[in-house]
């Protein structure tokens, strides 16, 4: 018997189940009995703790109200001060989401809006925060989701068939290795393939941005087929971690892909700002935005500390990683209980002002994955507090002498919290010079909006109960146009925050173009800055650079400021290893440059006696 089989068993007959679906790993059964949609909660909760999954009933279409009653209906329970901005309906699943900016208002009094909505419509509400800050990309990407309620039912369903139905084999042997395709001794297409006998994982699917040569992942790798990819998992939305994804979906890919909500949103904005960039600088795009659509469709959101099966025998948990808004670690339960195992992405230790510190408390870890970005001997960065100091020296400095500070950051993470820090030394310094954000950041704002519980205790707090935004604050100017950007390089004395952070392309590169050959003026990197980027060019010194095949001299002030960033440093990386509980037995080290992994390698080996192994790209480990 299947397992909806064995639970349809358990109902009672005047249940009327009409169909049953899965949603991935969640059972959904559709009920024609409105009583028993109204008050079978406690039959469907001894349900969830006898089979120990996730059981959702809803109505079926018969006695459900029609859909424009529905949504008329919603509108009229819902305040006016929740601020609606949209109703969406997925007919096929039986969902209305309602988006709001004040969720709280919308959902009411202990949930009692949504309770009345589904008691008088007998749809399935869920209240989603819209962002305050306006982004039409933003409202596009997420209402892809909806396009095709049917499809998007069908591909769930078929998801869930494959955990639950559908085995590959009957080899009794468990066994389980992890190849690098990419990531290993560098920085850039961070990409691994967990193979068990039944099972085909890929974590994260990378580009190297600054990189043409070695670009993308090895997938051509004999271990790899994509025709048996049954799921890939990305841990955040930075392009050297997602960025070939929508390639997958180009090759035939028709599987899941499992992240957090933020991460959904803000990798489609990453990758549809690559394209663009592409474009920019005459290369072909290697994939369109229909292929970024498919990502979306298929994306299955997990939120922090969920457990769910993605596989016969595959379960995940996504866990707060510290680097950026919504970056999980990925924590893998092989089988029953016989491996466990740990890759940690990108990582920060340390609490930010935008993000809580990395999770390091687990059942069980045998095996961890953990990144070496600044994981060298001599990668110690100096405390935040100076780091934020030193930042406002800089932007006081080079405003006294009638100059312009660039800033070029990441779309995403640096880019948010650099508007933190500035807005407080703006405040503590009494500087008036206008400050600028140019190019993704302002829609990638706009995502952080939408999801305080990813921030920070203290922002969270600012949102929710302060009612003070601090993305909203007037301090901050959109620069929205090319016109717009002019006006700022032909202005006065001014702090730019702009992407991209490694001068890769966007907005950054044309201030840099523009206001290179003045001493007034001063460059502040902040970000890891790739090996062949223009942005280490400019780091190492180098007085003459090349932007679209035009030589330019570099006069203006070059400074670095490594201790904003969001990877934790030699320090922190060895720390979390003291922290992480249960130690694991084997520790895997990637995503850093050859000698930094090596040298990481070494120092946890000698510290905590523990097996080290800081494998190259191709390389294929057995975990057990």
């Amino acid at each position: 018997m299947t397992v909806i089989e064995k639970i349809l068993a358990k109902l009672p007959p005047d249940a009327m189940i009409s169909s049953t679906y899965y949603e991935g790993a969640n059972i959904i059964l559709y009920t024609k009995n409105k009583s028993f949609f109204h008050h079978g909660g406690d039959i469907i909760r001894e349900l969830v703790d006898e089979f120990k999954k996730r059981i959702d009933l809803r109505a079926d279409s018969v006695i459900r109200k029609a859909p424009d009653d529905a949504k008329a209906l919603v509108a009229k329970i819902i305040p006016k001060d929740a601020e609606v901005t949209q109703i969406l309906l997925e007919p096929a699943r039986s969902i209305i989401t309602i988006e709001a900016k004040k969720p709280g208002i919308a959902i009411g009094k202990e949930g009692e809006n949504l309770k009345r909505i589904k008691e008088e419509t007998l749809w399935t509400p869920f209240v989603r925060r819209d962002s305050v800050i306006p982004s039409k990309i933003t409202t596009q990407i997420r209402n892809t989701l909806y396009e095709d309620s049917d499809e998007r039912r069908k591909f769930l369903n078929e998801v869930g068939k494959r955990i639950y139905e559908i085995r590959k084999t009957t080899i009794e042997e468990q066994w389980a290795r992890v190849s690098f395709l990419g990531g290993a001794r560098q920085v850039g297409r961070s990409c691994l393939l967990l193979q068990t006998p039944e099972s085909k994982i890929l974590l994260d699917c990378g580009i190297n941005v600054a990189s043409d040569k070695f670009a993308y992942p090895y997938l051509t790798a004999p271990e790899f087929n994509i025709q048996d990819l049954d799921a890939v998992i990305i841990t955040h939305s930075h392009l050297d971690h997602c960025g070939f994804l929508p390639f997958l979906f180009k090759m035939g890919y028709t599987g899941p892909v499992y992240c957090t909500k933020p991460t959904r949103d803000v990798m489609a904005l990453l990758m549809l700002d690559y394209i663009q960039v592409s474009y920019g600088q005459a290369k072909n795009a290697i994939y369109s935005s229909n292929d970024i659509k498919k990502c979306i469709k298929n994306t299955i959101t997990l939120d922090y500390n969920e457990v769910t099966d993605i596989t016969p025998d595959i379960r995940i948990t996504l866990h707060n990683a510290g680097h950026i808004l919504g970056s999980a670690m990925a924590h893998v339960h092989i089988g029953e209980g016989w491996h466990n195992f740990l890759y940690t992405g990108d990582l920060k230790v340390k609490k930010t002002k935008l993000l809580n510190p990395a999770h390091s408390q687990f059942p069980r870890v045998e095996t961890l994955v953990i990144e070496s970005t600044y994981g060298g001997a001599e990668d110690v960065m100096a405390p935040r507090e100076e780091c934020e100091k030193q930042l406002g020296e800089l932007a006081e400095k080079v405003i006294k002498r009638k100059g312009k500070l660039i800033i070029p950051v990441l779309g995403v993470g640096r880019s948010q919290e650099i508007m933190l820090i500035l807005q407080k030394v703006f405040k503590e310094r009494g500087i008036t010079a206008p400050l600028y954000v140019d190019g993704m950041v302002w829609d990638v704002t706009a995502v952080h909006n939408c999801y305080p519980g990813f921030l920070s205790a203290d922002v969270r707090e600012q949102i929710y109960y302060e009612g003070h935004d601090p993305f909203l604050d007037p301090i901050f100017k959109q620069v929205a146009s090319h016109k717009e950007r002019e006006e700022v390089i032909n202005g006065g004395p001014c702090v730019i925050v702009a992407t991209s952070g490694m001068l890769t392309g966007g907005p950054s590169v044309e201030y840099l173009k523009q206001l290179c050959d003045s001493a007034k003026n001063a460059i502040l990197l902040v970000t890891y800055q790739a090996e062949g980027s223009l942005g280490n060019k400019v780091q190492r010194g180098e007085k003459s650079i090349t932007i679209d095949n035009n030589t330019m001299d570099v006069k203006m002030e070059v400074v670095t400021i490594t201790g904003l960033s969001g990877h934790a440093d030699r320090n922190e990386l060895v720390d979390y290893i003291q922290k992480i509980k249960p130690r694991p037995r084997k520790i895997l080290i990637n995503h850093g440059e050859n000698t930094k992994c090596l040298n990481l390698a070494s120092t946890i080996h000698k510290k905590f006696k523990v097996e080290t192994v800081a494998p190259r790209n191709l390389d294929s480990i057995r975990l057990r």
